[in-house]
């Protein structure tokens, strides 16, 4: 164990000269931890956080929806690798961080959530905006703090980022009192933490793993987002650059390895490749890196590969055996995990010339029939177009499936998405906080004409900061995916999808101040995408599809991998 000492700078703003409020030394601890960048919005519980920011440093982003707040942090964790800052106030503030939070927690993101609260002498009494986010919070957190005193702050700020950003990575809940963010403290406390090493592997159950790797004939590598997580993503590539094992990946695992690849079959699941669920159904070894089997992934569980052993490497040991019995469970540091396993070249040969066969018989086809624009031919086009520099952050629905389907990706940062909670209204507020994070980036929210209007305010937000987010606007007059659940699982009973009501959404954009134009023919795919990304400020690219087109492949409900329907 090493002990960290983060010294709290006790200098309140120039101009104050006595001793620092609870406030000012949550701003002094945020910046002690490296933070520069906080995204909220004010209100009376947390007004005295807001009134130590000016002069801080901390640039602050207000956003026009606690939710948004949430979800903005949370991408700029994903692409930063740190933990990501929001602030709220008490009562409705704090609660409507909490799907950004539960998101953030389905998905291992390392976030730092700041509410206010009531004063401490009239918590209990129902006070004016008082709520227990503290006790509601609980099932998404790693862990919630409750500040009783002002002197605790520098500690808890220091023990909430370590819990955040150690191990799994996940959200962290900080309620702060009006009265104690208030207090003056004389003598400002050094914070001292612990800092756990990283727990290497059992040699006994690397060395279980490597027998079962060398006596494979049909072994699958399984991709989880928690590659990233762990920073092993260069670590995984040079393993399989050696061992030569043919890859899929879940959907927050997408770009782990490059998907352009040799070794790269594609998303497995639901509505994965049909390449890669067959490659898994006939697997004999499943050798799963930082994923948790999700039933999106695994289908039928009790049918998912049923000819293969299990090599399981996973940070939580929670994780290994919940699902799916792992012959050989490598609970710990999956980078070290992976350096450990000493596998040269698999004699592997007719596998791998199996599954590039399946590649070919597989792949998708662009010629789609009529002349309206082919949603996955777009994004193909677009996501090469891009190139290495293409992000994308994506809403929930069909869109967010075509994305992970036909995108390219060279980085696990590249592709953001609500895999867990699958949040609608997360793509918007996430390219905000992608592209703050990463300003050089092409960064591009693609969104439907549901997801969109759960945080479409967040336009304004972009226009204040000039945020010049690329956003591709799919319009089917429909909520896609629940429609095609029901013409393919209810009988056509076509009930509560119909948004034959929207507004102009480019006419919407404009409003706000930010370019937009519209695509109805697929003749106009390339030039809209060059006017997408030649943009030099934030535009919205409005597209209209068919509301009859599906998302092909799918596993239904219920079923096998192996049985999935196409067009």
């Amino acid at each position: 164990m090493n002990a960290i000492q983060t010294t709290i700078n006790p200098e309140c703003p120039p101009v104050c000269s006595q001793a620092p409020t609870g406030a000012e030394l949550v701003v002094a601890a945020l910046r002690d931890q490296d933070v520069d960048t906080v995204f909220g919005y004010p209100g009376g519980a947390i007004m005295p956080l807001y009134d130590a920011l000016p002069g801080s440093g901390l640039k602050h982003i207000l956003v026009r929806h606690e939710q948004a707040a949430a979800f903005a942090a949370d991408a700029y964790a994903r692409v930063t690798g740190k933990a990501g800052v929001c602030l709220a106030t008490s009562g409705p503030g704090a609660t409507n961080l909490l799907t950004g939070i539960a998101n953030a927690f389905l998905d291992s993101v390392p976030l730092i959530a700041i509410t206010g609260q009531v004063p401490a002498n009239v918590m209990g009494t129902d006070a004016f905006q008082e709520i227990d986010i503290f006790g509601m919070s609980m099932p998404v957190v790693k862990h919630s703090f409750l500040v009783r005193q002002a002197e605790d702050i520098p500690q808890i700020i220091a023990e909430a980022f370590a819990i955040a950003t150690t191990g799994r990575p996940g959200p962290v809940l900080i309620d702060l009192p009006k009265d104690i963010a208030q207090t003056r403290v004389e003598n400002p406390v050094t914070a001292k933490i612990e800092k756990n090493e990283r727990r290497a592997p059992d040699p006994v159950a690397i060395v279980g793993a490597e027998a079962l790797l060398k006596r494979a004939k049909r072994p699958v590598l399984y991709i989880g987002g928690g590659v990233a997580k762990a920073k092993a993503v260069q670590t995984l590539r040079r393993f399989n650059m050696l061992a030569g094992i043919p890859a899929v990946s879940t959907l927050t695992g997408l770009g782990v390895l490059p998907t352009d690849s040799a070794d790269f079959y594609g998303m497995l699941g639901m509505h994965g490749t049909k390449a890669a669920n067959i490659l898994v159904q006939e697997s004999d070894l499943l050798l799963v890196c930082g994923a948790r089997f999700d039933d999106r992934a695994t289908g039928k569980v009790d049918s998912f590969a049923p000819g293969a052993k299990v090599i399981h490497l996973d940070c939580d040991p929670a994780e290994i055996g919940k699902i799916r019995n792992a012959e050989a469970g490598v609970q710990g540091d999956l980078k070290s995990a992976l350096e450990s396993l000493a596998v040269g070249i698999l004699d592997i040969s007719p596998w791998r010339a199996r599954a590039q066969e399946l590649r070919s018989l597989h792949a998708f086809s662009y010629n789609a029939p009529g002349a309206g624009v082919f949603a996955p031919a777009f994004l193909e086009e677009l996501s090469r177009t891009a190139g290495d520099s293409f992000v994308a952050t994506c809403d929930v629905g069909q869109h967010q499936m075509w994305v992970a389907q036909h995108c390219h990706f060279t980085r696990p940062e590249a592709h953001l998405t609500s895999g867990g909670l699958g949040a609608m209204g997360y793509g918007i507020p996430a390219g905000i906080g992608a592209k703050l994070a990463r300003p050089d980036d092409c960064v591009v929210t693609v969104t439907g004409d549901g997801s969109i209007m759960m945080n479409i305010q967040e336009l304004a937000t972009i226009r204040r900061y000039g945020v010049a987010l690329k956003i591709v606007l799919f319009d089917n007059s429909t909520l896609g995916l629940v429609r095609q659940w029901q013409e393919l699982f209810y009988e056509g009973n076509f009930s509560e999808v119909d948004l034959y009501d929207n507004p102009d959404f480019a006419e919407v954009a404009r409003s706000f101040g930010v370019e937009a134009f519209t695509v109805t023919r697929r003749e106009q795919t390339s030039s809209a995408i060059k006017r997408l990304l030649n943009t030099r400020g934030p535009v919205l690219a409005h597209i209209r599809i068919d509301p009859r087109e599906n998302v092909w492949p799918l596993v239904p409900p219920g079923k096998s991998n192996a049985e999935m329907m196409e067009r």
